[in-house]
């Protein structure tokens, strides 16, 4: 039976969106006011993320046959990551190059507040390559569960799940604990997002109410380039890819309209990490492979973030007069693609790993970050949507290239068709089958 539309998540998302932004424009102090609803509501869905992940992957990877399909999951993974994360990049820097929304600003940078970006500019002192990969062990088996690293959750996870389906008809009981007790995590998944359209209308009124609509103007080309530029990834690079395994890229975003909304909502792709877990299942993914390309993905496939950080970097360059040659622009282009996938489990991630590619590229300077600082709230709503979307569509890729995904599901599924509830075999039991 369908739900009336006002009983519909999207709707209600939808409609505190737009209270949340005109209560922040009418009458600033209460919308600003507002943001424990939106921290809230964030801190909820991350209560519920390491759980989520660890019974998913431990479930999946424990009623794999061949282990090393493991393996093989997660290179086609990191090769789509790499891939398309570096062409983000790139297509970052073309449009910079071509638009040059900071051509004519004229900056002196001693004239720049300096003192509003040290504190991102502090953070990024444990961004560097062997303190990311550090960071991914955790101190405990069981410290990944109290801390805020989905990384650590991954690697425990994965470990945990390689361990159990090598002990064989010895770990079945403990196989079977876990996959009842994922009926009522993901129980609860449901009950906290009956509360998305409270953290959506927090997080909107809090934003519009500190910065204001007018903040929007004097970076308004700045801001137009990037939600452009991460428009044409989307809907060219990522709607050829997705054409080319066989589903529509807009039937997917149409698919996961209440995950965007809310993504949108609250500027945290985090928010909706268990929900777009459940519906790639619910679409026709393997388990298994979704619950190592979601997470993984999360960290390593952040294609608006990548854009975000090229073309503002050109732009802070452009607008300080800063000339910067072909080999500067490459220089920049290889030092993103590390630090970027440093990102992981930070507040801010976008603006503090802008903040470490700077700190390595000289010819830019750090405090031109003072200019965009006041409108980066805008733009880490376009940057977590893009990649949100990214990381569906891999989703679907990779399970495609694994024959995981049953693609007349899938498109009956985007197609707004009704299917039928997946309830799978337990594992243990398809293992004996």
């Amino acid at each position: 039976m369908r739900l009336p539309f006002y009983r519909q998540l999207y709707v209600q998302v939808v409609v505190a969106i737009v209270v949340g932004v005109l209560l922040g424009h009418f009458s600033p102090e209460y919308g600003a006011a507002m943001k424990p609803f939106g921290d809230a509501f964030i801190k909820l869905i991350k209560m519920i993320i390491a759980p989520v992940i660890f019974l998913t992957i431990v479930t999946g990877i424990a009623g794999m046959t061949q282990l090393s399909t493991v393996g093989r999951v997660f290179g086609k993974a990191m090769a789509y990551f790499l891939t398309f994360s570096t062409l983000a990049l790139v297509v970052g820097m073309v449009v910079a190059n071509v638009w040059q929304p900071g051509a004519g600003m004229h900056i002196n940078v001693a004239d720049l507040d300096q003192k509003a970006v040290q504190g991102f500019v502090a953070k990024t002192h444990d961004m560097t390559l062997t303190g990311f990969v550090m960071d991914i062990i955790p101190k405990t088996l069981i410290s990944p569960f109290v801390g805020d690293n989905i990384l650590q959750v991954l690697l425990v996870a994965v470990l945990f799940g390689v361990a159990l389906a090598m002990v064989g008809d010895a770990g079945k009981p403990v196989l079977n604990f876990f996959e009842a007790l994922a009926k009522p995590v993901f129980k609860l998944v449901a009950i906290v997002m009956k509360a998305a359209p409270i953290g959506a209308f927090g997080a909107m009124a809090f934003t519009i109410g500190k910065f204001g609509l007018s903040s929007l103007v004097n970076l308004a080309e700045l801001v137009a380039a990037f939600y452009l530029t991460s428009f044409i990834f989307v809907t060219v690079v990522l709607g050829v890819v997705a054409r080319l395994c066989g589903f529509s890229v807009f039937k997917l975003c149409r698919y996961l309209k209440e995950e965007l909304l809310l993504v949108l909502g609250t500027s945290s792709s985090e928010s909706a990490l268990p929900s777009l877990m459940q519906k790639m299942e619910k679409a026709g993914c393997k388990k298994s492979v979704v619950g190592l390309v979601v997470p993984t993905g999360y960290s390593f496939n952040l294609d608006g973030t990548n854009i975000y950080m090229t073309l503002a970097a050109l732009f802070i360059a452009q607008a300080c007069d800063v000339e910067l040659t072909l080999g500067h622009q490459i220089m920049l282009l290889l030092v993103a693609m590390l630090s970027s996938k440093g990102a992981a489990g930070v507040t801010g991630a976008g603006f503090i790993t802008l903040a470490a590619t700077l700190a390595v590229v000289p010819e830019v300077p750090v405090a031109g970050m003072a200019l965009i600082l006041g409108v980066d709230r805008f733009m880490s709503e376009c940057r977590s949507i893009t990649n949100f979307i990214g990381n569906a569509v891999a989703t679907v890729v990779v399970s495609r290239w694994e024959n995981g995904v049953d693609m007349k599901r899938l498109n009956s599924v985007l197609d707004g068709e009704p299917v039928a509830e997946l309830d799978p075999v337990p594992v243990a039991v398809a293992a004996k089958a």
